[in-house]
């Protein structure tokens, strides 16, 4: 074994760096323009294949070519069209058994003649294949039903050789597959954000619903009652919202009186109203948001009007439950104005057993 030392080029300046790295983008930018520009009826035609298959969309592909496969794979499941990925070293050696009848195979190979993909052919001869290809004569391009041609493709960087543009323009073809699909399953923001629940993809999508505290969880009360009465009788387990939702007698909300309400009360020796209807001193119509509303609306609500408590209500006015600000944290816009400010500067609102803004 030769011990004799590996020669290095001189590093490259900041300019070569920034003018390669240039040069890099444009070369897979353009491959992308030039793809974009020779789409035809073959893509029409995988589209159909793979839009009306009643099994998966199974994705083979080798080294980079399968690493490409596999976030195909995920575009396509988020967006509504049921795939699995396949390595086709292990297909050999009975992954094979996880392909039916009813599947299409999306096959990926640049060359076409990658020897672990072709040597699965005879094996699929019952399985229609849409291949995605630069070279439309290779084995794989022949046995299968559609082939999508990328054309010729010249890999990026000084020696281009690493997979670079090809593996940028199979990603893109994937891409325009998953989504033409889904658009013409009219895959809409709400299918998306059950396969998104977590993230800031599913916050953005989340519905109030989804958050709010059910009423079950809420301290309601009739708007008749006392203050005294109020706070006796509605305890709730568990972790408390810091408002009260009043009620009529037709069940429609009608005002919220919150804790810190209640503590200004005492702060300002107004004791007698404990023992008054808890009407006299509730914030009445507070700010409300409609059930099946988006949790962004919700959380702009809160921000704007620096408020800690929103009911959510049903089309008719019945309370169906409650957003407290400490389950929306993470909702809430960076730098949003604290609802301190607002808490503090209540408590000079309080003139007498008139209806007093408190809480809303």
């Amino acid at each position: 074994m030769s011990t004799e030392a590996v020669s290095h080029s001189p590093s490259l300046t900041p300019f070569e760096q920034l003018h390669l790295a240039r040069e890099i983008l444009r070369t897979e930018a353009q491959a992308l323009l030039s793809l974009s520009d020779r789409l035809g009826d073959e893509f029409c035609q995988a589209v159909d294949l793979l839009f009306h298959c009643r099994g998966n969309v199974i994705v083979i592909g080798m080294g980079k070519a399968g690493l490409v496969g596999q976030k195909i794979v995920a575009t396509l499941a988020s967006t509504g069209t049921r795939s699995h990925f396949v390595h086709p070293a292990e297909a050999i050696h009975g992954d094979l058994g996880r392909v039916y009848h009813d599947d299409v195979v999306l096959m990926l190979s640049f060359s076409g003649e990658t020897e672990e993909v072709t040597r699965l052919l005879p094996s699929l001869r019952e399985v229609p294949i849409v291949a995605m290809t630069g070279k439309p004569q290779s084995t794989m391009a022949q046995a299968a039903r559609v082939t999508l041609d990328l054309g010729p493709v010249r890999e990026a960087g000084t020696l281009g050789l690493a997979p670079s543009t090809s593996t940028t323009a199979m990603l893109a073809m994937g891409d325009a597959l998953a989504l033409v699909m889904s658009r013409m399953r009219s895959f809409g923001p709400q299918d998306f954000v059950r396969f998104h629940p977590g993230g800031s993809l599913g916050r953005k999508l989340a519905k109030v619903d989804d958050v709010m505290r059910p009423l079950d969880q809420c301290r309601i009360a009739p708007e008749d009652r006392t203050v005294r009465e109020v706070f006796v009788e509605v305890s709730r387990p568990g972790r408390r919202t810091g408002a009260i939702v009043l009620i009529d007698e037709q069940g429609m909300l009608t005002g919220l009186f919150t804790d810190s309400d209640l503590a200004r009360l005492l702060e300002h020796r107004r004791d007698a109203y404990i023992d008054g209807p808890v009407s006299a001193v509730m914030t009445r119509s507070p700010k409300n948001i409609l059930s099946g509303s988006m949790m962004t609306d919700a959380v702009e609500i809160l921000a704007e009007k620096k408020i800690s408590e929103l009911p959510v209500i049903d089309t008719n006015g019945r309370p169906v439950g409650l957003i407290d600000v400490t389950d929306v944290v993470g909702w809430l816009p960076a730098g949003a104005p604290s609802t301190e400010s607002e808490e503090a500067s209540k408590s000079e609102d309080f003139a007498g057993p008139q209806t007093v803004p408190f809480a809303g």
